[in-house]
């Protein structure tokens, strides 16, 4: 049976999935990343810990599915975009805990380019805003702040890479320094409309070009694992960034087409083709992926927090035992009785960029209960989105009339109906919500001929449901107006 494996590095957790022919899943296995917080708003991982991780997950999916190397056609990698790793070129160690794209460390540093004007300048190159989501401020944190960091990376000995980059770089032993065009263009130093790392930007945040890693398409043969390593010493054939994946893995192939995921966060992607569409509300302009000479760009609004409120409701408060008790408890009240819950644990993304707004809680009474913010909860995470796409529409022009969705979270029926509610359009979902993993796994069969076009990899897509609205326009907009005013109340906290 062949197969082509997915290595899906995301922010809570590492995945490797195997898909057939089909498009189905013959075998997957995970393991939960530990989240580190030095302090607060500060996010890390062990980037040996996701080395290890992604190697334990590969064993253990190949192993259940029964296949062998031999059996392997090629390897595809997504992964959770701006976090950032910096690591010793000749021993192969990260000089730091990578830095998490939720975290906000360089807030100051943020502020102040945008005082003296920069911001303008990042948008027209990158189509990204001044912000700490993104990996640019991270490397010239860890350059600054780690001993000999800055004398070292002048002289060439150390390479930056997004989680992409850090894993070929294991994978191969060393031998690729890569990434492709979508994760390159959430770093604020790549140039999206000449393709190429800006030496203007570069040196603004004084950041070596010797760090960066070489730039390649999406889906195209980069170079072998060592066995090793890995036992499937196979090609690498794809990488793309989790997001574009999952547009992709959706079959959002032709200009207009969209998808929200509900993962850690939520990002909602609308695929704007050979254009890349600017937009005047805080949208960001990014690279979908690029296959061959073509290259599609999309327009993105990113929620921060999403499905990791319910892992702060599990881990930091305990009233529910897993991450899947959420919908029981959410379902034993009608609503949220009037609470509202804005998750700004990290800021808050589109269409606000408030990296010092913080989490609040609003509108408690003496009957409020654990169920009431169970539910305020999954409404927090479809208002966030709620806001996401209309944004959308304004640069469009034209309304969504109906919402695909993908991720861990929707899997959870009650969330979906209550996104259906506040829309008020259907939602829907697809039978296979692992369309990040599929999307990497189908650039990197496409890439060696695995897959032969793009309406096969369109053919695998089913609907597993359509989510209807069950509540009146009026009861969605009263609902989304008493949200604005408690994102308001969130802002400029810190």
């Amino acid at each position: 049976m062949k197969c082509v494996f997915a290595l899906d590095q995301g922010t809570t957790s590492s995945r490797s999935i195997l898909f057939d022919r089909a498009g189905k899943v013959r075998a997957a296995a995970q393991r939960e990343l530990k989240q580190i917080y030095p302090q607060p708003g500060w996010v890390e991982h062990d980037p040996i810990a996701i080395w290890e991780a992604q190697q334990s997950t590969a064993h253990k999916a190949m192993h259940q599915a029964g296949v062998h190397s031999e059996d392997i056609v090629a390897i595809g990698i997504t992964n959770q975009r701006e976090t950032t790793v910096v690591w010793n070129r000749k021993t192969g160690k990260p000089i730091h805990n990578a830095i998490v794209w939720q975290d906000r460390r360089t807030a100051d540093l943020c502020a102040r380019l945008k005082a003296d004007g920069a911001e303008t300048l990042f948008y027209e190159k990158t189509g990204l805003l001044l912000d700490p989501y993104f990996s640019g401020t991270k490397i010239k944190w860890l350059l600054d702040h780690i001993d000999g960091a800055r004398a070292k990376a002048e002289r060439g000995e150390l390479a930056f890479g997004t989680m992409d980059s850090w894993l070929v770089w294991n994978l191969t032993r060393g031998r690729h320094h890569i990434t492709d065009v979508s994760n390159a263009s959430r770093t604020l130093l790549f140039n999206i409309h000449t393709l190429e790392w800006d030496k203007e930007l570069l040196e603004l945040l004084k950041i070596p070009r010797s760090m960066m890693p070489d730039v390649h398409s999406s889906s195209e043969a980069y170079g072998s694992v060592d066995k090793l390593l890995c036992e499937c010493g196979c090609t690498i054939a794809g990488i793309v960034g989790d997001q574009q994946a999952a547009l992709f893995g959706q079959a959002c192939f032709e200009p207009g087409d969209a998808k929200n995921t509900y993962g850690t966060g939520c990002f909602l992607l609308k695929n704007t083709g050979a254009e890349a569409v600017a937009s005047n509300n805080k949208l960001l302009t990014t690279i979908a992926w690029k296959r061959g000479d073509e290259i599609n760009y999309a327009l993105e609004g990113s929620v921060f927090i999403g499905g990791a409120v319910v892992q702060w409701l599990r881990d930091e408060l305990g009233i529910i035992k897993s991450s899947s008790d959420i919908q029981q408890l959410a379902a034993q009240v009608p609503d949220s009785g009037g609470v509202y819950f804005v998750p700004a644990f990290a800021g808050l993304g589109a269409p606000h960029w408030d990296p010092n707004a913080r989490g609040a809680i609003i509108g408690l009474t003496r009957g409020s209960g654990k169920a009431h913010l169970a539910r305020a909860a999954q409404e927090a995470i479809c208002f966030q989105s709620m806001e996401l796409i209309q944004a959308m529409e304004k640069v469009s022009g034209a309304p969504m009339d109906l919402l695909r969705v993908d991720g861990g979270a929707c899997a959870d029926d009650l969330l979906m109906q209550i996104q259906a509610n506040l829309l008020q359009v259907p939602v829907e979902r697809p039978k296979l919500i692992e369309t990040t993993a599929f999307g990497a796994a189908a650039l990197a069969g496409l890439a060696v001929g695995f897959w032969q076009n793009l309406d096969e990899i369109a053919a695998h897509r089913e609907i597993d449901r359509i989510f209807e609205p069950q509540i009146t326009s009026d009861e969605a907009g009263a609902r989304y107006a008493l949200w604005m005013k408690a994102v308001e109340r969130s802002k400029a906290w810190a």
